[in-house]
């Protein structure tokens, strides 16, 4: 008996062998370059690399709306605000906040709270342009993949969540992480302080766009302000590389290929070059090309170009100026957006504030763009921009605002809120009728959603207002 328990154990013990080195044979097929559970590093590139994306596909939305930009063609969709589908931007919101939802999740998992504060502040980022957008959306149950027909968020829980997501982040940026941001980091390369001024300064402004509103306060909105960015150095922004080249510089590349593309709106030229305000602006050249006559001639929005040739009789964005340098930056957040926040949460309660943050504002931009410092002096000098602190009003800071946020989906939320008062801005020719002569109020549901989720999408119009514009 003690012989056959012996080779009994031998058996056995064989057998445990042999199943070892099947699995092993038959791992050989597992690409040891191809995992299936992505690292936080990864996953972060991929997250800022899609969100900084994610804003310019934002902002190449409503750069029509706000007028920075005009179709060259007429009635074009984009100028006349036709309700257009918006499948492939929406997609890729809810892909990188995916991505987003993950990079969290493993952060907390390993303690790497500095990598769980950037997975909240661009969640917040990505999640508050998407309500801007498009009102109630899909959150709680959206990342989940419990259910593929999520239901639809209240846009003002949403907001709620936002603020709630970022002040998560500076607590996580505040603790100690057990796993160090590094060049994965393509925002501030892993500079914590940097990344907490940017949470606050994103929390300035999304406080003020519920100004207005049932609890808002503007003390909330200058605390966040005083701990947000002190300076263009601490400006959230992206810089791109050969293999990933700017996405405005491909606009401007395109444009010169016939692909048209990055034209400018007339009422973008005649607010800078001496038509609409009696002072011309030393940024439009920086901004915008010229004609070949060396003139500066926009294109009224839903006119089209009219008789003019296909290149040279109009401005539109050129390859290798700030905005359209080839490695970048596509901009997230300035210091100079954050100095007219500032300006307009203090301008009832500290006039004399509010007027130092609007100049402060200017300088800023125009130190950006690198105006010439006598150019820059004439400009702030102007009787029209330095008015003083009596005649100063809030119109002054949305023009100027408008202008230092070119291209930047964040400028559709003030033209919103400020009920598109601009000076000399005027509807589209050819405006889209459903809208009674009115300007869009925000985007309509994609076409994906409404086909897969339609039982939960809200009906609304293109006037139907975000709930921070009502």
């Amino acid at each position: 008996m003690k012989n056959l328990s012996k080779i009994k154990l031998i058996l056995i013990a064989s057998m445990m062998v042999f199943l070892a080195s099947c699995d092993e044979w038959l791992d050989v097929n597992e690409n040891p370059n191809n995992p299936t559970d992505a690292p936080i590093q990864g996953l972060l590139t991929n997250v800022i690399l899609e969100s900084t994306m994610n804003v310019y596909r934002a902002g190449s939305i409503s750069s029509n709306y706000v007028q920075h930009l005009a179709s060259p063609n007429p009635s074009s969709s984009s100028d006349i605000m036709d309700p257009l589908d918006f499948s492939g931007t929406w997609g890729s919101f809810y892909s990188v906040m995916s991505d987003n939802t993950d990079l969290i999740r493993k952060a907390e998992d390993l303690g790497a709270s500095h990598y769980v504060g950037v997975g909240q502040t661009m969640m917040a980022l990505n999640l508050g342009m998407v309500v801007d957008m498009w009102g109630n959306v899909p959150f709680s149950e959206g990342f989940t993949f419990e259910t593929v027909t999520p239901v639809f968020d209240s846009d003002q829980q949403l907001y709620a969540e936002v603020i709630s997501l970022l002040d998560q982040a500076i607590t996580n940026f505040n603790s100690t992480s057990t796993v160090t941001l590094r060049g994965d980091d393509f925002i501030y390369q892993g500079n914590i302080p940097q990344w907490i001024k940017f949470a606050n300064s994103l929390k300035a402004r999304f406080l003020i766009h519920t100004k207005g509103k049932a609890g808002y306060n503007a003390a909330d909105v200058l605390s966040a302000v005083s701990a947000g960015f002190a300076a263009n150095a601490d400006d959230a922004k992206m810089n791109f590389f050969e293999q990933r080249r700017n996405p405005w510089e491909i606009i401007a590349l395109n444009n010169q290929n016939l692909l048209l593309g990055g034209w400018i709106s007339s009422q973008f030229i005649e607010a800078l070059d001496g038509t609409s305000y009696p002072v011309s602006d030393p940024r439009l050249p920086l901004m915008v090309g010229a004609t070949d006559a060396g003139e500066y001639i926009g294109v009224p929005n839903g006119a089209g170009r009219g008789d003019a040739p296909e290149r040279g009789a109009r401005s539109v964005l050129i390859p290798g100026q700030y905005y359209t340098s080839r490695i970048g930056p596509v901009l997230i957040m300035t210091y100079s957006e954050l100095k007219f926040v500032e300006a307009e949460a203090v301008f009832e309660t500290d006039k004399p504030r509010a007027y130092a943050a609007y100049l402060e504002g200017i300088r800023a931009h125009m130190n950006m763009l690198s105006v010439d410092n006598a150019s820059l002096e004439q400009y702030i000098a102007h009787p029209s921009v330095s008015m003083g602190v009596a005649v100063f009003t809030v119109n002054d800071i949305f023009k100027e605002k408008w202008i230092a946020t070119f291209l930047n989906p964040e400028t559709w939320n003030d033209a919103r809120r400020f009920n598109y008062a601009y000076q000399d801005m005027t509807l589209p020719e050819n405006l889209n009728p459903n809208l009674n002569g009115q300007f869009i109020r925000r985007l309509a549901y994609p076409d994906s959603e409404v086909s897969r989720n339609g039982q939960n999408v809200p009906s609304v119009t293109l006037l139907d207002r975000i709930w921070w514009n009502q």
